[in-house]
């Protein structure tokens, strides 16, 4: 009796621990989507001001962004320097919304959806486009309790634009007015 009273009283305190590691896990959820958000609007407002230093120090060392139709990004000055010269030859209105946040220990997965308006500059290697997509974004907690990028997969929804028709080969006429 006193074995099953013991048993019952551990499979309790089990389930009320497991209970509040959720409640805490909600509650870590919320605080992490905040964070997400708060960092996503440092980025948005860092690309409008030009402030390169401001939006690499939102990924960590050892990040790679993945942006559509480019090679990856590998590591931070990697992604300050591709800043550096987007933000150079032209402006950028760009906007982000996170959709889901997933927490574990000192990782999160942030899932959400973008539009992105790049004008371009004078000296723009590209013309001025619009895009919008959703994305996959993995952030690590860091030693120095900073929430940083580690991963950055952004997938556009735009389809890319058809390739110029090729002209029609002209008609030769035959000699004898065939």
């Amino acid at each position: 009796m006193i074995r099953s009273i013991v048993a019952v009283a551990i499979v309790l305190s089990l389930c009320a621990c497991n209970f509040d590691s959720r409640k805490n896990a909600a509650a870590s959820k919320v605080d992490v989507k905040h964070v997400i958000d708060s960092l996503n609007s440092r980025f948005m407002k860092g690309m409008l001001a030009g402030q390169v230093d401001s939006i690499a120090d939102i990924f960590a060392q050892d990040v790679w962004q993945m942006p559509p139709n480019e090679m990856p990004l590998v590591g931070r000055d990697s992604v300050r320097a591709f800043w550096k010269r987007a933000v150079a030859t032209g402006s950028w209105q760009f906007d982000v919304r996170t959709d889901d946040v997933i927490t574990a220990d000192s990782l999160a997965v942030e899932r959400g959806h973008y539009t992105l308006k790049g004008i371009a500059g004078p000296k723009a290697p590209y013309p001025s486009f619009e895009d919008q997509g959703n994305y996959i974004v993995l952030w690590r907690r860091e030693s120095d309790g900073h929430w940083r990028v580690v991963w950055d997969a952004p997938v556009s929804t735009k389809p890319l634009p058809a390739p110029p028709t090729p002209p029609t080969p002209a008609t030769r006429k035959t000699p004898g007015g065939e």
